[in-house]
């Protein structure tokens, strides 16, 4: 096995905000964190959102929203900030620490208030999500949130109380120590926040040809009311990676992110992410990150395409809509087999749900009967 040389993390270094002890003195301010904050608080304070070391000041803020660019130069698109209502924001003054709390009141760690600005909702929206439509969610948490920001740098006591998944929660270090342990100096990423049907299935393995190792890292932070419940999820990744991937070349971790459902930008969020996780490849397929109809198809591909050469160091993958060929026998794309009518089995989204829901499991052709099998229980448990 020969030496392992790792990409480098976005802007340079990973950073890493833990290690701080509880404060004998306690700041007299104190905030709690939405669920979407706290997953923020996790992905910065682990060094998975370097270079941030903490919630953006208004210059990157607004550098992020008009040219997807921190004040440093370094590419990054969606802001991440903690907002607070003006009652939060007047309790802390510009210089002072306050202690942040998760929605149990339990300590996380603490914000050095550096400053303190107007959020400007309408500009992030129309900017981040493309749309100011509250029936998109990214849109609709943001609007939700607090007119005001508090920013500064993080440090943090506790990445999160009581860890979902703690055996597969890695952080960068930790995942990047595991690549250089099996001597991955290749690895590529899948994103995901649904269980793996076959035509994800297919794209993975294609991608995994090409590679030393793939990493399905799916998003296990908040997510939007109907998305299928995260231990449902994980079971199925797992039942799926022991029946039908290969262990020496095949690695499942979590990653604690909110799910915004920013489409383009939100693609190119997770490609810098799972670079800082160690990386060098991201697979992006249809609709990335997208919800409803948003976005275009091939967007999210046609928006890391546009990215200057060298701002990013991760490779991306881009891969066509893909279902199963009757006549050809496989998985195939609109690149690799003629669209004959009647020959694909493709199922809606609505139509798959409805055959659970039922008892029944979808053709084989689109779903592992053991996955199909781990949703019809959990929709049966949930009537």
């Amino acid at each position: 096995m020969g030496t392992v040389r790792l990409i480098d993390p976005h802007g340079g270094k990973l950073v890493d905000r833990t290690g701080a002890k509880p404060e004998t003195t306690a700041p007299k301010a104190s905030i709690k964190l939405t669920e979407w904050q706290q997953c923020d608080f996790e992905m910065i304070g682990c060094g998975a959102m370097s270079p941030l070391v903490g919630f953006m000041g208004e210059a990157d803020y607004h550098g992020v929203c008009d040219n997807m660019k921190l004040a440093s130069g370094v590419t990054w698109p969606i802001p991440i900030t903690c907002a607070v209502d003006e009652a939060t924001a007047g309790k802390v003054s510009v210089g002072e620490r306050a202690a942040l709390t998760d929605d149990a009141g339990r300590l996380l760690g603490y914000l050095t208030v550096k400053e303190k600005y107007k959020q400007d909702k309408q500009k992030q929206a129309a900017k981040c999500f493309g749309t100011e439509d509250v029936a998109h969610p990214g849109v609709k948490n943001v609007m939700a949130s607090g007119d005001w920001c508090l920013a500064g740098p993080i440090d943090v006591v506790a990445l999160r109380h009581n860890p979902m998944f703690s055996d597969h929660r890695f952080t960068p270090k930790q995942t990047r120590a595991e690549f250089q342990r099996r001597g991955w100096n290749s690895i590529v990423a899948f994103q995901t926040r649904n269980p793996i049907h076959r035509a994800h299935e297919y794209l993975t393995k294609c991608a995994q040809e090409t590679v030393d190792g793939l990493l399905i890292h799916p998003l296990m932070g908040a997510t939007k009311d109907g998305d299928i419940p995260p231990e449902v999820r994980m079971k199925c990744y797992e039942v799926l990676i022991e029946k039908y991937y290969h262990p020496d070349h095949t690695m499942l971790s979590v990653m604690p992110a909110a799910m915004r459902y920013a489409g383009p930008k939100e693609c190119v969020l997770h490609a810098i992410l799972r670079q800082n996780y160690g990386c060098t490849h991201f697979i992006v397929g249809r609709d990335h990150a997208g919800v409803g109809t948003y976005y275009g198809t091939y967007a999210a591909q046609e928006m890391m395409d546009s990215l200057p050469p060298g701002v990013l160091k991760i490779q991306h993958l881009k891969f066509e809509n893909t279902s199963w060929s009757k006549l050809a026998g496989g998985m195939v794309s609109e690149k690799t087999f003629p669209n004959i009518e009647g020959d694909r089995v493709s199922l809606s989204g609505t139509k798959v749900r409805e055959m659970l829901m039922a008892g029944q499991r979808p053709p084989v052709e689109f779903t592992r009967p053991e996955i199909a099998d781990i949703l019809i229980e959990s929709m049966r448990s949930a009537k």
